[in-house]
């Protein structure tokens, strides 16, 4: 799996504990080595995993390695970056982009994340 450096790896065993479980947004990237947008968009999440560390973790997902959860998301391309808030996925982005492009799209998430919300 192509590793975006300070950007942990999740498996089908943890998925549900480290993403769905998190007490605040995730952003999973779906990667395998075979792709190479994949290759390009590791510095963008390792720097976007850097500066918003309080507001947001970001984890990778190796597709090959991991075909249940890619399953239960219907992931068909890579990389797929899934959002999940609150153990549910809110959003979903098909395709390297650059960093700024990224934070514009994840904006939503990260000023109205579960930690502004009320508790369940």
């Amino acid at each position: 799996m192509i590793q975006a450096e300070g950007v942990a790896a999740v498996t089908d065993a943890d998925f549900d504990t480290e993403v769905l479980g998190a007490d605040r947004p995730v952003l999973v990237e779906f990667t395998a080595d075979w792709c190479g947008p994949c290759r390009q968009l590791a510095p963008v999440l390792s720097s976007v995993a850097r500066e918003e560390k309080e507001r947001l973790k970001v984890v990778q997902i190796d597709a090959d390695a991991n075909p249940e959860i890619v399953t239960r998301y219907t992931v068909l391309s890579m990389p797929t970056l899934l959002v999940f808030d609150g153990g549910e996925p809110v959003k979903s982005m098909v395709g390297a982009r650059p960093k700024r492009r990224l934070l514009q799209e994840l904006e939503d998430v990260l000023t109205t994340g579960s930690r502004t919300r009320p508790a369940a």
